[in-house]
C-alpha cells in the first residue's frame, strides 16, 4: 500500500537523510522525502501495521530533525 503524508522538515539537506535513515524502518519497503513539496510517500510491507511504522518513522526521523514532523 502507498500512501502520501505532509510533513515538517526545516531543509534539503535534513530531508535526504530523514530519508534515508527512513528507509530502513521495518515494514518500510519504500520511502521519499520532498523537501520542496513537505511531503513524504511510502510505501507499506504487506503485513506492516501503518499506524505502528508511521509512529516508528517519526521517531527515527526526530533523531536526526528535531523539527520532523508528519501528519496521520
Amino acid at each position: 500500500m502507498k500512501q502520501s503524508y505532509n510533513i515538517e522538515i526545516d531543509c534539503a539537506n535534513c530531508a535526504m537523510k530523514v530519508e534515508e535513515a527512513c528507509k530502513k524502518v521495518q515494514g518500510v519497503l519504500s520511502l521519499t522525502v520532498n523537501y520542496m513539496t513537505q511531503k513524504m510517500n511510502v510505501e507499506f510491507a504487506e503485513d506492516a501495521d501503518e499506524t505502528k511504522t508511521l509512529k516508528l518513522i517519526k521517531k527515527t526521523g526526530k533523531k536526526i530533525e528535531d523539527e520532523f514532523e508528519i501528519d496521520f
